[in-house]
């Protein structure tokens, strides 16, 4: 039992919705931390407002509370549930300690007799008011930059008439980095002092001297209550100092740092934890290094509570930081818990790392047409992804290829920038696609000192590049007869994809992938372990890589493969890849439930994906967890290797949709929908004639390959015309256009930048109500699981809406068009699974807008609000196990509950905030309602036309 036998049932304060800075590595941490507190028979109570997250899952706590992040809903749970002994905010992110603390400040813990486990408040306000942290740090002899606080504009300027430029503007209490920027010129001071002071909720800022060119570097630390502390990942910054660590490239463990300043660095650390308070659990220190010889150490800041980069050390590494540090609030010590991959060894000990990581954030500036896309102080990536490979270069190839931003690694895929002066530019002023660029110059022939001096990145990494830019070189002077083994197996080593390999040999990828069976250059697959392979590790999760054969005393040449094939039958599941724009958390949610289910109809489940923040990944979620790129090649051996009855991807949204067609051509079975059918539902031509086959109605439409065809379908369409692209996610690229020179012009642009791709233009039904329906289907029956009506008109995007559940507004005879409708297609595109369709309703008559035989955005949604498990349903109908009539459906739902978008526009304050066809919102959450006279349902009703942009 833990140690304080008082704590019987605990709230949970979850993070709410995904917006830029607070993104799903906290639903990791928040899910970790309900499981442990379970195992020791605690009751678990939790409130978020997401309801795209698994952590909301009814599963997941024994009592989920979908409420807004106020004061108000705690003091209702608090009510109800008079037996809550503590209250665990870690958790969170930032929004749950604040709402904490506000709730601490207004006495709701002292009245309801609730005690704050995990965090220590007065170290919280230490950490969070510079200008206390910053007094306590030079009494305990930590060196800090010169800085000073500011509570007033007049303050700020004579701070700054001190220091000189360049400087550094932080705001006190903010999230991400929100109110952060550097200055390096007088005249931009007053505007960047001003939006600082306004983003800080106490109008505090700390002004500090800027270390330009200084290292940067992490620590992640966990304490018990007994003062143990273990230091579990050392994580180095390849950017230098200035740009938020939210959107640096980062590596684990840390490369440059010599072993006397490490040392020093750790004692640094622990001394600061203990010294900012007494509490269990874990933290986050930052520091900078002076990049010369003399290696000086400066401290940053220390966040006292699970971070951002807990879960990626806790993936990094295999030590799951959010659950010990639950245990750890409990009472327990380190030496207690066993660490969770052996089994056998003690949690008080520092993991090992025989491997590399490499973490690459990634951007969606193009759902931002206007926002400044240099990258700073404010962090503005929407997810990340981590590639695991025994080197450096491995690892940072894997994550580029993880990115999906249509790169096949760095370099050897014919996409380089060659303009100098862009290149240039992009080097001094941090680009998102600053990892592609330092290639691209180095293959020009810009110097590494010239880049070095520039950048500020350290040598060791540029070197690093250089290496790989020499070996492209060298593979490219050969052809696919003439390429040697050692060659072959050295690009291998150091990440190149085959099809990278096959652009530097001039032929085709499968080519390159049969040359290495040939000459026996095969993946294989390492455990990670958290101690170096020096004790047995019990969980299965698995990175691959390429290793030269070892030879026995009798001769017998082999390379050693750490993951073993059972004779199970065994399911894949393809992830989703990095959050985005358009592809969020809601397909984690959803593999997650579908690995589950897989489960419980006996299969072993293997699930593949590269993204750290989720709980998709977590090393316990499937039975084998690969942790590499949703990218072909390595899709396709780790298929080779454990030979799965088959592949579902109707849960990965389009990432995992977009290898059916190659899964297929490859004889892999599909589970569930087939490729035939999902491909139908994407060509639009074929969909229509289904359509017209099964009289459905839909808005006129052509389709075009050139600027010159959509003009010519324009003469015989009506505007307003709905252009959008083919095979494409969160409407990207989609835009209704008013006449011939916007339809030009926008034809133009989408073209360049997704060349060959047959583009859709419909007939813009004006002043149509948009609808939508989500229904499984065992390829016989068909079951609606729920229709949602849009407040906002048909021509915002559907993620972008605010969706109602059930439908506010539609009479019967449109309800009974919808659901035959939903029916019709999901039988003749033959669906087996999952199945979202879109509808504009016009006069009273509904038209389809596009059906997606997948899983969909609002699935967790209606799941939640009806509390019934679909997605749990619908793989079992994917793997045959089950049919429409074995299950007992019982939606429940008393009046209405609403999906609402949230969006991260206070990252990009000069961008056009209108909304339309393209999606923009970054998050969502839930809103329960009585009735319709709701006075947050009319205020939303009442704004619904004011954001239409065409």
């Amino acid at each position: 039992m833990p140690k304080n036998s008082k704590l019987k049932s605990i709230l949970i304060i979850g993070s709410g919705p995904i917006i830029i800075g607070q993104a799903c590595e906290f639903d990791y941490s928040g899910s970790q931390a309900l499981r442990s507190l379970r195992e020791d028979g605690i009751e678990t109570v939790l409130i978020n407002s997401n309801p795209a997250t698994i952590m909301t899952d009814p599963s997941m706590a024994d009592h989920v509370y979908l409420l807004p992040l106020t004061t108000k809903s705690i003091i209702k749970i608090l009510k109800e549930h008079p037996q809550i002994d503590a209250v665990l905010p870690t958790m969170g992110g930032q929004t749950a300690l604040n709402l904490c603390i506000e709730a601490d400040g207004k006495g709701i813990w002292e009245d309801f007799g609730v005690e704050i486990i995990g965090v220590d408040i007065d170290a919280i306000n230490i950490t969070e008011d510079r200008e206390k942290f910053r007094e306590l740090m030079l009494k305990i002899g930590i060196p800090m930059a010169p800085q000073a606080t500011a509570t007033s504009y007049l303050k700020g300027k004579e701070i700054a008439q001190r220091f000189g430029f360049p400087l550094v503007i932080r705001a006190s209490f903010t999230l991400g980095g929100a109110g952060a920027s550097f200055v390096y010129r007088e005249e931009d001071f007053d505007e960047l002092l001003t939006r600082g002071l306004e983003e800080s909720p106490i109008h505090e800022v700390m002004i500090d001297k800027a270390l330009i060119g200084w290292k940067e570097y992490e620590l992640e630390l966990l304490r018990d209550s007994n003062d143990n502390v273990v230091i579990i990942c050392s994580i180095e910054n390849m950017d230098p100092m200035g740009i938020h660590t939210g959107d640096s490239i980062t590596v684990a463990p840390a490369m440059t740092l010599s072993d006397r300043t490490y040392q020093r660095m750790r004692d640094m650390a622990i001394h600061m934890m203990r010294s900012i308070g007494d509490f269990a659990g874990g933290c986050n220190v930052q520091f900078a290094v002076s990049p010369d010889e003399k290696e000086d150490i400066i401290a940053i800041e220390i966040n006292p509570r699970v971070s951002r980069s807990s879960a990626l050390a806790s993936k990094a590494t295999g030590y799951p930081i959010a659950k010990v540090a639950s245990k750890l609030a409990l009472g327990y010590h380190l030496d207690e818990l066993n660490n969770q991959i052996t089994k056998s060894t003690s949690a008080l000990f520092e993991p090992t790392l025989d491997y590399v990581i490499v973490k690459i954030p990634r951007w969606n500036f193009d759902k931002f047409e206007g926002s400044d896309r240099q990258l700073g102080l404010q962090m503005k990536s929407v997810g990340e992804v981590m590639g695991i490979g025994r080197s450096f270069q491995e690892a940072l190839h894997k994550a580029t290829q993880s990115l999906e931003i249509k790169r096949n690694g760095l370099g050897a895929d014919g996409k380089e920038n060659k303009n100098y002066d862009q290149i240039i530019e992009k080097l001094t002023y941090a680009s998102w696609d600053r990892v592609f660029i330092i290639h691209d110059a180095i293959k020009m022939g810009i110097p590494l000192s010239r880049i070095h001096e520039i950048t500020k990145i350290d040598m060791w990494f540029l070197k690093q590049f250089e290496e790989l830019y020499f070996l492209e070189k060298e593979i490219s002077t050969f052809t696919i007869d003439t390429i040697e083994k050692e060659l072959l197996l050295e690009a291998k080593q150091k990440g190149f994809g085959d099809r990278q390999i096959a652009h530097m040999l001039d032929c085709f990828e499968s080519e390159v992938y049969n040359k290495r069976e040939e000459l026996n250059v095969n993946r294989v697959y390492k455990l990670v372990d958290t101690c170096a392979a020096e004790f047995e590790a019990k969980t299965p999760y698995y990175y691959s890589t390429f290793e030269s054969d070892m030879e026995t005393a009798d001769g017998e040449r082999f390379s050693q493969n750490e993951s073993i094939v059972t004779n199970r039958k065994k399911i894949v599941v393809l992830g989703s890849g990095p959050n985005r724009i358009g592809q969020g958390i809601e397909f984690d949610y959803c593999c997650v439930h579908g690995v589950l289910a897989a489960a419980e109809c006996g299969y072993e489940t293997i699930m593949i994906n590269c993204n750290p923040e989720t709980v998709s990944t977590d090393f316990d979620t499937a039975d084998k967890l690969y942790f590499e790129p949703v990218f072909w090649e390595h899709i396709y051996d780790i298929i080779k290797h454990e030979k799965p009855e088959g592949v579902i991807v109707q849960l990965g949204g389009q990432t995992a949709l977009k290898l059916a067609e190659k899964l297929s051509r490859y004889g892999v079975k599909i589970i569930g929908t087939s490729f035939e059918s999902l491909d139908l539902a994407e060509d639009r031509g074929s969909f229509s004639t289904l359509l017209k086959e099964n009289n459905i109605p839909y808005p006129q439409f052509d389709t075009a390959e050139t600027a010159d065809e959509a003009l010519a379908v324009a003469d015989k369409l009506d505007f307003p015309i709905l252009v959008r692209p083919s095979y494409v996610l969160g409407g990207q690229g989609m835009k209704i256009v008013i006449n011939k020179k916007d339809l030009e012009e926008h034809v133009v642009d989408l073209l360049q930048k997704i060349p060959n791709n047959k583009l859709l233009l419909d007939h813009y039904l004006e002043g149509a109500i948009e609808a939508e329906a989500d229904a499984i289907c065992d390829g016989e029956e068909v079951y609606i699981i729920g229709i949602m009506e849009h407040i906002e008109p048909c021509g915002i995007h559907s993620g972008d809406s605010n969706a109602t559940l059930p439908p506010f507004n539609l009479g019967e005879f449109v309800l009974q068009q919808i659901k035959d409708h939903t029916k019709k297609i999901a039988l003749a595109l033959n669906t087996v699974g999952l199945i979202n369709i879109q509808f504009a309703i016009k006069d009273d008559m509904v038209y389809i807008i596009e059906a997606n035989p997948r899983a969909s955005r609002t699935v967790p949604f209606i799941a939640k609000a009806y509390g019934e498990p679909y997605v749990n349903y619908a793989t079992k109908l994917m793997l045959g196990e089950k049919k429409i009539k074995d299950f007992n459906f019982n939606p429940q739902l008393e009046g209405y509950a609403i999906k609402q978008p949230v969006f991260s526009f206070n990252k990009f304050p000069n961008v056009n905030k209108q909304l339309g066809p393209e999606m923009k919102s970054t998050g969502e959450s839930i809103l329960f309602i009585d009735s319709l006279k709701d006075d947050e349902f009319y205020d939303l009703y009442s704004r619904r036309k004011m954001y239409l942009s065409k």
